[in-house]
């Protein structure tokens, strides 16, 4: 899949009010992160287990 084809979402806690923000895009082996607010910038990639490590690293607050 190239990056072009990659299908990119926020989060349901993103306000509508231009909040600074992240977009995912979930690739077969990677997870692709960008920011949302310049989506031209080059996002980075993570593998599925080290994205799955930080959610749950993040949901500990």
């Amino acid at each position: 899949m190239s990056k072009s084809e990659l299908k990119w979402f926020k989060s349901s806690y993103s306000g509508t009010q231009g909040d600074d923000c992240v977009e995912v895009a979930f690739a077969e082996q990677m997870v692709h992160v960008r920011d949302s607010k310049d989506v031209i910038r080059a996002s980075f990639a993570i593998g599925r287990d080290g994205w799955s490590r930080f959610v749950e690293f993040a949901a500990r607050g």
